[in-house]
């Protein structure tokens, strides 16, 4: 999915609006109000927590080989005593799943998709507490100079949004949220918390949820309550999101680092109820909130080995989704067609969602980047450019193919395909570390120019001051972002930012001659052609994830099924 070009400086991804329910209002019929009698506990007003059950002897990890099995995480090494202590990192044998449906699945209901210890399908709980504990380990080095101080993190759940009155959008959960916990009911509240007397990283993880209501889960369906988020998760305690107001009461004073993203609230309601109530205090005592965002972003940035395996799966589907959405491309044919059947090809793979809108765009719609309409009629001799990608267990896919509707490419057609192809695995092979977008988008403005000038798009005597312009006219667009749970993933990262294994980038050029374009040759006119690729950076050689989506010109014909 192409991102707006911004400047050859260092730049920003731009986000993905589409992922917060194509702008409906939201409205949460707010769950975290706790029972009658709920919510007065033994200390300081908070009700007795929900704990983790003690660990059997069979669970218990030696010491030496816990700490080894997590020390490889990204890199990361895990000090022995918050691997031993009982907050955060732990086997996942610990937890006993209840048994009944949780409000989504866990190992207990859903075997074909978890393990047990899983939370969401191929990521452990011990995954997520150590994103947790690595976090904590950013806070500690950004808090040098705080010593002395408790530092609390939050972050909230999406809510619920509505298309019309009560017509919910399926829910999609906010990123950062899942990504530290694996959540994924709304109208909730992740806090970490460091630990009195006890140096960060240790801290212990804290789940504030819709209560159980008998009376909302017969028409929402069920709930996991605060047993079941301690059981699903691994976090240390949980309780209703109404006990949330006890721990605010006890953040406003001058001794309490609050790490929280005021100036980007992702669920309304309870930014108003309890954030901004308390960001008012704090910056009044000169205690301000202290953003938290572009620390979970450095996170997210580099996939681990799972998260990886994840992307694969997700990268597959889509690929096998394109070639069956090709071979189904007989002219004339409606996008509209192309959408349903490119849909339906992910989903019946295990595909949860479409990751975004797709461009489904024929003929001179190919030109309009983000063309989502997919209503038109492509004709015979046409291409149609599609550009899709699908979500599979919290993560998703990236992937861009051009190809003609009745399965064979004119010469035209071919000659400028051939040369974004071209361009496209130039800047693939530069896919290393060390380099970052921004010298790969150099490159691919530079290729683009030589194109245009042996395509006779562009002059051979085009000066250099109004080279990378015209260039520019062609190909408005960066050449890639990250790709991870988002489309546009960690939109804050600088796109000069040098690669590192573990990263995960999209490599996208393409070429568009609008059909009113009088400059260029009349036989380009309407054509636009942009080839995507999603791809893993490592020591070695690029992983590609999408290498099964054919896109040399001769397996394309093959698939259409009328070669020459």
């Amino acid at each position: 999915m192409p991102v707006r070009r911004r400047s050859l400086a260092p730049a920003l991804v731009d986000g993905v609006s589409a992922r917060r329910g194509g702008g409906g209002r939201p409205r949460q019929a707010r769950a975290g109000l706790g029972r009658a009698g709920e919510g007065r506990g033994r200390w300081g007003g908070w009700a007795e927590p929900r704990r983790q059950p003690p660990p059997s002897d069979m669970s218990r990890l030696p010491a030496q080989g816990f700490v080894a099995a997590v020390r490889g995480w990204r890199g990361f090494s895990v000090c022995k005593s918050c691997a031993l202590r009982r907050f955060s990192i732990q086997p996942a044998q610990q937890k006993k799943i209840p048994n009944r449906y949780l409000g989504q699945p866990s190992p207990f209901t859903h075997p074909h998709l978890l393990k047990p210890g899983e939370v969401t399908p191929g990521l452990t709980q011990v995954e997520y507490a150590l994103r947790r504990h690595k976090l904590m380990a950013l806070i500690q080095k950004e808090a040098h100079g705080w010593d002395g101080l408790d530092h609390t993190v939050i972050l909230l759940s999406n809510p619920t949004y509505y298309m019309t009155n009560d017509i919910p959008y399926v829910f999609h959960q906010d990123t950062n949220f899942l990504y530290l916990c694996g959540f994924q009911e709304p109208d909730s509240i992740l806090v970490l918390q460091s630990i009195p007397g006890k140096a960060l990283p240790s801290h212990k993880s804290i789940l504030f949820v819709p209560r159980r209501d008998p009376s909302r889960e017969l028409w929402d369906g069920p709930r996991s309550g605060t047993d079941g988020a301690i059981a699903l998760t691994g976090v240390d305690e949980a309780y209703t999101v109404d006990e949330f107001r006890h721990l605010v009461a006890k953040l406003k004073g001058e001794s309490n680092i609050v790490w929280y993203d005021l100036t980007k609230p992702v669920h309304t309601e309870l930014h108003s109820d309890y954030m901004q109530p308390l960001a008012e205090i704090k910056a009044r005592n000169k205690n301000h909130i202290q953003g938290i965002r572009h620390l979970v972003q450095n996170l997210r940035l580099i996939k681990s080995p799972a998260e990886i395996e994840r992307m694969k799966i997700a990268g597959r589907v889509t690929a096998e989704a394109f070639i069956e959405t090709m071979f189904a491309s007989k002219s004339p044919v409606d996008e509209a067609f192309l959408y349903a059947k490119f849909e339906f090809e992910c989903r019946a793979r295990g595909a949860d969602i479409l990751a975004y809108p797709p461009v489904v765009a024929g003929g001179n719609r190919s030109n309009t980047l983000h063309y989502v309409k997919n209503n038109q009629l492509i004709k015979d001799g046409e291409l149609v450019l599609l550009d899709g990608g699908c979500e599979s267990s919290c993560y998703v896919s990236d992937i861009t193919r051009t190809w003609p509707v009745n399965g064979r490419f004119t010469k035209p057609q071919a000659e400028l395909y051939q040369a974004v192809l071209d361009i496209q695995k130039s800047c693939l092979s530069l896919c290393s570390p060390g380099v970052s977008l921004e010298n790969i988008y150099s490159l691919m403005l530079s290729l683009i120019g030589q194109k245009l000038k042996e395509l006779g798009i562009l002059k051979s005597s085009i000066t250099d001051s109004h080279f990378f312009k015209a260039i520019r006219k062609y190909c408005p667009h960066h050449v890639g972002h990250y790709l991870g749970m988002d489309v546009h993933d960690t939109p804050d990262i600088s796109r000069s930012l040098p690669l590192q294994p573990g990263m995960v980038i999209t490599i996208e050029p393409g070429i568009y001659i609008r059909e009113d374009d009088v400059s260029a040759p009349e036989r380009f006119r309407g054509i636009g052609v942009r080839i995507e690729d999603d791809v893993v950076i490592t020591e070695d050689a690029p992983l590609i994830l999408s290498a099964d989506c054919p896109k040399e010109i001769y397996h394309i014909e093959q698939i259409c099924g009328r070669s020459s």
